[in-house]
This record gives structure tokens, sequence and C-alpha cells, in this order.
């Protein structure tokens, strides 16, 4: 039954997600076909376990590689593709995908895979929000996606309640040697998490941890059997000397070889300004202001990569422009029709001569954003950022108001809900 109703999956709710990544083609169409490789992988893998017995720490592990290495391929492949225009779609796979791992999780494998559903969010609602009056297939392939990880929640709450089980008799046939996943690409950050595996060396590991913190809850009240005694001695109110508390804290002075260690500086690569089709690369450009992507057309996408002190001018209109990882840094372009990113960024400014429909901020302190006349009607999207301030034109002699984007928040319960309002500065 177990295996009859994740095959329900495949061929329902999945197999219509993998129809419309194929309808949207390009990137989408191969990430699908990764995404698709692995869940057979993990099919193959229940199909063992419902036929086997529980095997050997060191087999499991060669049993889950290939359901490993390809959540690896999909999220390295989303890290190569920064620069696609199907990035947000890319993301919301990449940051879900990992809910495959769930096999690995006990006792809480379904919640682990909400999670995981709820780490991909972010971008769905990008995806729902960017195509939603351009093309319904894009609105209904995020739906597709959610429902396949929300019936997956639903297959293991019924059949795999409190962790993966392992129905047969027989230990399960294994082979090949575990191999670490490949590394990251070159000069981007690293991948989320992968699978959720266990240390599954002989001194034991997070599995372990978990069964002896079991263990113990199970005690029931002998479990203040192994609770030291409080002596006279030890009592704070009968001994002023021990009220001091803790003295401050000193970072330690790491020494190699009897020389202090310094931290490594960061990796200095040449920087470039180059065309590859549809997209303008503009990567770890230094106190340069006359970077200016001039002849571009309207499906043209520009990513600016580690630059620092550099100002980059926009001349046309393009499809959007992506601000990664980039310090002390100026954006201006005439119009835009997608957005502007700005993505892990410390101290940047942007001004819009035209028009842009979505400005969208992650994990960046310090933003200026200068609007214009024609960019009111703006949608700005946060998360996890700073110092985020908008700047709305004041009549036509070049004047700014300049508006602070809350960054404080309070939640109250109401009823069965939550009801979330900014807080309002003071200052």
């Amino acid at each position: 039954m177990s295996i009859n109703a994740y095959e329900d999956i495949i061929l329902g709710s999945f197999a219509n997600f993998l129809a419309l990544s194929n309808k949207i083609g390009g990137d989408v169409a191969t990430q699908a076909q990764f995404v698709k490789e692995a869940f057979d992988a993990q099919f193959a893998f229940l199909k063992v376990a419902a036929a086997s017995s529980a095997p050997s720490n060191a087999d499991l592990q060669n049993l889950l590689k290939p359901t490993s290495d390809k959540i690896s391929t999909i999220q390295s492949f989303r890290e190569k593709n920064r620069t696609s225009p199907f990035f947000n779609h890319l993301s919301a796979v990449s940051e879900s995908v990992p809910a495959l791992g769930w096999v690995c999780v006990a006792p809480t494998p379904g919640p682990y895979v909400k999670e995981m559903n709820d780490a991909g969010q972010f971008y769905t609602n990008r995806v729902l929000k960017d195509w939603k009056e351009k093309d319904s297939t894009h609105v209904e392939w995020a739906r597709g996606w959610i429902q396949t990880l929300t019936e997956l929640q639903q297959f293991i709450k019924q059949h795999h309640t409190t962790g993966l089980v392992w129905s047969g008799k027989d230990k399960p046939v294994t082979g090949g040697a575990s191999v670490p996943p490949p590394p990251p690409p070159g000069g981007l950050p690293p991948p989320p998490p992968m699978m959720p595996q266990a240390d599954f060396s002989a001194t034991g590991g997070v599995g372990d941890d978990r069964s002896a913190l079991f263990a113990q809850i199970n005690q029931g009240a002998d479990i203040t059997k192994g609770l030291k005694k409080v002596t006279s001695d030890m009592q704070t109110h009968k001994n002023p000397g021990l009220r001091s508390g803790p003295a401050p804290y000193k970072a330690p002075t790491a020494v190699a070889n009897g020389t202090k260690s310094v931290t490594a500086p960061a990796v200095n690569k040449p920087p470039t300004f180059t065309r590859d089709g549809k997209k303008w690369l503009i990567e770890y450009q230094k106190n340069n202001a006359n970077l200016v992507v001039e002849n571009a057309e309207m499906n043209n996408v520009v990513y600016m990569f580690r630059c620092e002190g550099s100002t980059l001018q926009i001349k046309g209109k393009i499809n959007s422009v992506v601000m990664d990882s980039c310090k002390k840094c100026s954006l201006v372009f005439d119009s835009l029709v997608a957005s502007a990113e700005f993505v892990n960024c410390q101290s940047v400014q942007m001004q819009v001569l035209g028009k842009v429909p979505t400005i969208s901020i992650d994990k960046t302190d310090g933003c200026q954003m200068y609007l214009s006349a024609d960019s009111l009607h703006v949608e700005i999207v946060s998360s996890k950022s700073s110092e985020m301030n908008v700047m709305i034109p004041k009549g036509t002699n070049g004047d700014y108001t300049e508006q602070p984007i809350p960054e404080q928040f309070k939640t109250v319960v109401k009823g069965s809900s939550l009801n979330t309002t900014c807080v309002e500065s003071l200052g």
C-alpha cells in the first residue's frame, strides 16, 4: 500500500508538475528532469525498504546516495544559473527539494517536509506574483510543485508517521561506496544543506544522540535519579562569593606554528564585463564608476556579482537586473519589464528614471531606492534586510521625501490565526 500510494503521487500531481515544466521549457524543463530522477531514486529506495529489514548505517548511506546526489545536482544547477530569467522557478525547487530527506528524519518526518515546502514559499510567491497576469502556466506550475510536496507530507503521515518503516525480513543488498557531494561552483555561495543525513561513523552521530535523548525521556520519574544533590557549600545565599558571576568572555587567540593565525583575505578575481547572449555578466568590479550597459534589448538580463565601490548605468529598457553580494555600489537604469533584485548586498543605492514593477531585497543591509514619478506603483518585497529607505519624488524640482521600510513587526494571536502589523519607528 505504501508503494502504491507513493506511485500515485508520481503519476498524479508530480506528473502534472513535469508536464508544466516541459511546457515552460528552458532551464525549468532541464531542472525538472533532475527532480524526476530524484523522485525515481527515492521510489526505488522505498521499494527496498518495503521488502527489507533495517540495514546498518553504512549500508543505509549507500542506499541513500542516489537520492542525495540528485538533490546536489538540482541545487548546483540553480547556483550555476543565477542569471536565468527563471531563477525564481529554479530557487523554489532548489530550496524545497531537500524534503526528500524525510527518510532520515524521526520521529517527525511529516512536519519536516512542511518546513521544506515553506522554505521554498518565498520563491513560489515570486513566481505567482510575476506571472499571474502574464502566463497562467507558470502559476499552475508553482501550485503543482506545492501540491506535490503537500501530498508527500500526507503520504508520510499515513504510512511513515514516526519515521521510515522497514517492512521486510532480509537485509537489503547494497553496492558501491559513498562519495561526498561535489563542491559548490567557484565564486558562488554554497548551496543550502541537502538531506539531513545522520553521522554514520562508528563513534555515533545524530541518530545516536536522538536515540539517547528519547531513552532518557522515557525513563519517566527515574530521570531524576541521575541529578546531583546541591550541598550547602554550593548555595549562593550561604556563600556570597559565588554571586560574582562569570568573567567576561574573551575570544581565544588562534595560534598556528607558534604564530598568530590571520584570517585569509578574500580571493581577488579579475573584473569581467561580458555579454553572453541575453545575459550581461558584470563581476568583481572595484571602484569603477563608469560601468555602462548600452544597446540592450527588452529580453536581456543584467547580473552584477561581487562588485565594490562601483556604479552601473543601464540605458534602455531591459527585462531585469540582479545585484548579488555587492558592496557600496550604485545602480541607475531607465525602465525594467520585470524586477530589480538585491541579494546579500551592503550599502547599495538604486535610481529608476522610468518604470519598474517590482523591487526585491533579500539579506541586504542598507538599500536606498530613488523612485521616479512613473514608478510610484512599484511593489517592494523585502526579506531579512535592514536600513531600507525609499525616496519618493516631491514636485518637479528634484526634491525627495524619504520613507523607511519597516523592519520590526508585532504578531498577536487572534483565535486560531496570527495577526502581524508593522511597528512604527518612534525615532
